[in-house]
């Protein structure tokens, strides 16, 4: 399983998990959901407490990808499958997003999920 945590204007807003057999799920921060001022990250994922299920990546984060020769450039330089959209998406979409929205890559240490920088975030 591979997880990042998804931000919304640096707020954590939820977290986007690639499971074993390939397929996704998005939850949302129960603190998120509970909070009627913030918004959903996208139209296509209004806001609620039981998480969405997909056997793709879902369109809104799919469409964070790079595109065409952008993407083979990562690919290449990141010595990322072309395929692999989970990947790209948490190679790409940390730090040089367009919009609100950004994507971190968590880590398993020692069984915990951590974020690059060592942060603590959820335990396995």
């Amino acid at each position: 399983m591979r997880i990042a945590k998804i931000l919304y204007k640096n707020e954590e807003a939820g977290m986007l998990r690639q499971m074993d057999d390939g397929s996704f799920e998005f939850a949302y921060d129960s603190n998120w959901v509970a909070d009627s001022t913030k918004p959903p990250i996208s139209l296509t994922l209004p806001k609620r407490k039981d998480p969405y299920r997909s056997k793709h990546l879902f369109p809104f984060f799919y469409n964070m990808l790079p595109e065409g020769s952008n993407k083979q450039s990562v690919c290449f330089n990141l010595r990322i499958d072309e395929s692999d959209h989970f990947g790209i998406l948490m190679a790409t979409a940390g730090y040089d997003a367009i919009g609100a929205v950004r994507v971190l890559q968590l880590k398993m240490e020692n069984g915990e999920w951590r974020m690059e920088n060592g942060e603590l975030r959820i335990e396995n």
